[in-house]
Parts: C-alpha cells; sequence; structure tokens
C-alpha cells in the first residue's frame, strides 16, 4: 500500500515518519524538506531563518527529537527574559500573562499609565460575560481590560506568533484556556499560570546547530522516498486509490497512491482538495495568511550594547516596521561564538506587506535603524541575510475551531484521505507534528482495514 505525503514540511515529514515501515513517498515542491525550518549561515555561524524554537513543555517535539537521534543536540534558552517597547522606553514584559493578557495587575506598572492600570483593574467587577459565542481578541479583552492593554500587550504577543492583528484573530482559537472562563480574564490568566507546585523547566528548546537539523533527521527516519521540486496540481479518485498529478500541463506527469496527506498550507490544499474533497477545499479557502519577513544581522561584539534578556518586542502603535528583535547569541548559548553577536529582526502582520515588499537592502537598513532607535548599536553589520516567508502563518480568524471541524469532517467523508499542518491545531512545532501523527494515525487505520 503506497502513501503519498504532499508537503515536506514538519507536519508532513512527522506523518511520514509515523507511518514508518509503509511505503511512504514525500513530495515537495521546493528543493528541500523542513519547510519553515531551515537553517543556514551567516558570518560562519549556523542560524534559523524561520522558526528557532518550539515548546518545551508539550511533549511532540522534544518526543520526536528523541525518537529521530537528537537527544544530546537539544538545547534550553540562557536568557528567557525580554523587553517591550512603551511609553518611549523599553520595560521587562510583565510577567505570567497569558499571551498579554496579566494574571496581576502589579505587574502592569511601567508598561501602562495608572489611569491604564485602573481601567483594566475593572474586569475584576465587570458582570459575567458568555464563553460560548466566539470574538475576536480585541473584543474579548478590550471589553474586560481596556483598549490599552489590547494595543500595547496583546497586540504584540499575539503578533509575534500568529503575525496576525487582536481584531480579527479568534479568542477561542487563540487563548482558549481565558475563552473558556465567563467571568474575570485576569483570575482567568491567573488560573492559566502553573502553580508553585508544579513542574519547572525550560519552556522553550532548540537544537544546536539549527532546527533544519529535526527536518533532516525526521526524514532520514522516516525511511520514506523524498521527492523534491516537485509540484502536485491536482488529486482525483482512481478506482479504490487516489490519482496526483504533477508537472507542466503540456507534459503532465502521474503518482497513483492508495492514500494521500495533504501537508501544505490552506492555499495550496484547497487547490488540490477541489474535485476529492470540495466542501473542505471550500472551507480551506477562506483561511487567510500572513507573510513575515526575518533580517538576520551580525556584529562585532563591541557594536552592541543589547538590552537585559533576550531581546525586544514593538507594538504596532510605535508606528515602526520592526515588530520584533531577539539577540540570538544572548539567548543561545551555542550561537556565541566570543567575536560576534547575532540578531535577528522580524516584519510583517497580517493585512499589511508594505515593508516586505522593500528590498533586501531596504530592510537591513530598516532593522539597523530600528536597533539604532533603541540604543542596541553604535555600528554597522558585518553581515546580514534576509528571510522571506510569504504566505508562512494561517490566520485564525472568528469561527476558526468551527471551520476546522467542518473541514476534517468533510475530508473524513474521503476514505484514505487525510490533511495536517499549522492551520488545524496552533502554529507552533508541536501542534504541527502532533497534526501529522494524528494524520498518520487515521491513514494507518484505513490501510489496516480488510
Amino acid at each position: 500500500m503506497h502513501v503519498v505525503v504532499i508537503g515536506g514540511g514538519i507536519a508532513g515529514l512527522a506523518a511520514a515518519h509515523a507511518l514508518h515501515g509503509h511505503d511512504v513517498t514525500i513530495v515537495e515542491a521546493t528543493d528541500h524538506v523542513g519547510g519553515k525550518l531551515r537553517t543556514s549561515e551567516i558570518a560562519g555561524v549556523a542560524v534559523d531563518e524561520g522558526a528557532e524554537s518550539f515548546l518545551a513543555r508539550v511533549p511532540e517535539g522534544l518526543e520526536l527529537a528523541h525518537a529521530v537521534g537528537l537527544d544530546s543536540e537539544l538545547a534550553n534558552p540562557g536568557a528567557t527574559t525580554a523587553s517591550l517597547w512603551a511609553r518611549g522606553a523599553l520595560h521587562p514584559i510583565p510577567a505570567r500573562t497569558v499571551l498579554g493578557v496579566p494574571s496581576s495587575l502589579a505587574s502592569l506598572h511601567g508598561v501602562l499609565s495608572p489611569a491604564e492600570i485602573a481601567r483594566a483593574a475593572m474586569d475584576l467587577v465587570l458582570p459575567d460575560r458568555s464563553p460560548d459565542d466566539d470574538v475576536s481578541v480585541a473584543t474579548a479583552v478590550g471589553r474586560r481590560l481596556g483598549r490599552a492593554v489590547v494595543d500595547r500587550l496583546v497586540e504584540t504577543l499575539l503578533g509575534g506568533v500568529y503575525a496576525g492583528r487582536a481584531e480579527h484573530l479568534s479568542m477561542r482559537a487563540t487563548m482558549p484556556q481565558l475563552a473558556a472562563h465567563d467571568g474575570s480574564l485576569i483570575r482567568a490568566a491567573r488560573r492559566a499560570m502553573p502553580g508553585d507546585g508544579a513542574t519547572s523547566g525550560p519552556v522553550f528548546a532548540t537544537v544546536r546547530g539549527g532546527l533544519g537539523r529535526l527536518a533532516a533527521a525526521t526524514a532520514q527516519a522516516s525511511g520514506a522516498q523524498i521527492c523534491t521540486g516537485v509540484t502536485v496540481r491536482a488529486i482525483s479518485r482512481s478506482g479504490s486509490g487516489f490519482r496526483l498529478v504533477h508537472g507542466a500541463t503540456n507534459a503532465e506527469r502521474e503518482v497513483s497512491a492508495d492514500a494521500v496527506i495533504v501537508a501544505v498550507p490552506p492555499p495550496a490544499a484547497a487547490r488540490l482538495l477541489a474535485d476529492v474533497a470540495p466542501a473542505a477545499a471550500g472551507e480551506l479557502a477562506t483561511i487567510e495568511m500572513a507573510s513575515v519577513v526575518l533580517v538576520t544581522l551580525a556584529f562585532r561584539r563591541g557594536d552592541l550594547q543589547p538590552p537585559p534578556g533576550s531581546g525586544y518586542l514593538v507594538p504596532p502603535s510605535a508606528g515602526r516596521p520592526v515588530k520584533g528583535v531577539t539577540i540570538a547569541s544572548a539567548k543561545w548559548a551555542h550561537l556565541d561564538n566570543g567575536e560576534l553577536t547575532i540578531v535577528r529582526c522580524s516584519f510583517g502582520r497580517y493585512g499589511d506587506a508594505s515593508d516586505l515588499q522593500r528590498d533586501d537592502a531596504e530592510l537591513v537598513a530598516a532593522a539597523v535603524a530600528e536597533l539604532r532607535v533603541t540604543g542596541v548599536v553604535t555600528g554597522d553589520p558585518v553581515a546580514s541575510r534576509v528571510s522571506r516567508w510569504g504566505g508562512g502563518l494561517p490566520q485564525y480568524a472568528v469561527g476558526h475551531l468551527d471551520r476546522i471541524r467542518r473541514i476534517r469532517t468533510a475530508v473524513g467523508t474521503v476514505p484514505g484521505l487525510a490533511v495536517c499542518g499549522a492551520a488545524y491545531e496552533g502554529v507552533g512545532i508541536p501542534a504541527c507534528i502532533r497534526t501529522g501523527q494524528h494524520a498518520a494515525g487515521l491513514i494507518g487505520t484505513f490501510l489496516a482495514r480488510p
């Protein structure tokens, strides 16, 4: 029985790995597997071009790293605090927040004015709300805590995770631990925090040498045949299996499969499923995407005066193109060679691609200008790299969870078909791995039928 996985990102690779022992082919449109897990050198240092870490307090990322032989290569951040640009200066990001929703009013001093903190305190006395209806994050948090918490905190942290906007993103999909409660968001955030007796440990982890190594090791351990540079254009039913078409329209080629896992972003998945699962394709076509750019810079050690911690975030209200700065050499000890400091600057939010349309030189200049505004650098970079991720992050708009439920139901009516990726259960690496393993489980069950 032949399984084809369309898409060689970490979700597709995890699916192929979970199907080890079956006849699996991974078909990837680009010239490499890994998707946003890509690593290349800058000034002789291997630095991630996309995702740089994964959550260590959920199991899937760590378990996959262990399974593919990277146990001894795992690393945790050396610097775990970060700053926030607010009221004209850098302040520590308030501790113990859930994507910017505070669990304590005391943590807001400095970031918000006394009047804004007083408005946030109304959350503790306002009437309860209904947790049943999905609304935007801006609506839910703004009602309870005021607009300042949305603009300065929530918007800033959501921009880092989803490259999204609070007015567009679903409260139930992006903050489920808060949306489930009908009263105070401050108290809900407090309940969501680990207790004093909870197991403590690093929140994030990575692989020395870059997360591209995790993708490569997973591909190798899967035992799958890997075909890069091949774009599948259509899927149709053929007898009890599937027919996949790729190649130019005047020189089409076909691949037959008994089962198919579609592990590509929503726009591509919608095109592929148009014939075999049209209802799912229609829903996938409504999921919008955000594009991001990461500018990586290498500075001489003496030309950098970084703030304490791993970097800082910039709210959209500041009106600056850079939304986040990571002092990668401070965050990850294996990136510190004693001579250079590596800095990553991120650009891009949903609905605004103007900055991303600049050429590489302009983006590098904008990144350096940002670092000078906050007094982080005094010299020029000795090396730079621009990594563009067009349509890289799905947006979890209001109603997203219901939409995903309808997609899974529609796909589930087609025997031997499954989907996975960042659009379904979360944009983080463990969530993508989980969807790939879930898809593999469905296909494994299908293959085991008489």
